[in-house]
């Protein structure tokens, strides 16, 4: 088990995006939440397994595909903050 926390980048806001990731999300049993930036940017943590981590990251890239211009993301260890997968304000 582990944390995946991104910073996704590109057309990510009033697309859905937040609302996709968390349908995502919620299919695979993870843990976390996503939510919007001020500077435009989408920002999520999600702790699981970590081949269902890689899974989330393939379905938003794929979903999203020309939308993504770039993401940041970080593998940090697995820390069962979280009790479910939400979409924070």
């Amino acid at each position: 088990m582990v944390q995946l926390h991104v910073y996704f980048k590109g057309i990510v806001q009033g697309v859905g995006f937040r609302y996709t990731v968390h349908r995502y999300a919620v299919a695979l049993d993870l843990k976390g939440w996503v939510r919007n930036l001020p500077d435009g940017r989408v920002e999520m943590k999600a702790e699981g397994r970590r081949e269902d981590l890689e899974t989330l990251l393939h379905q938003i890239e794929a979903h999203f595909q020309g939308s993504i211009r770039d993401k940041e993301f970080y593998w940090d260890e697995y820390l069962e903050n979280f009790k479910d997968f939400r979409i924070t304000f």
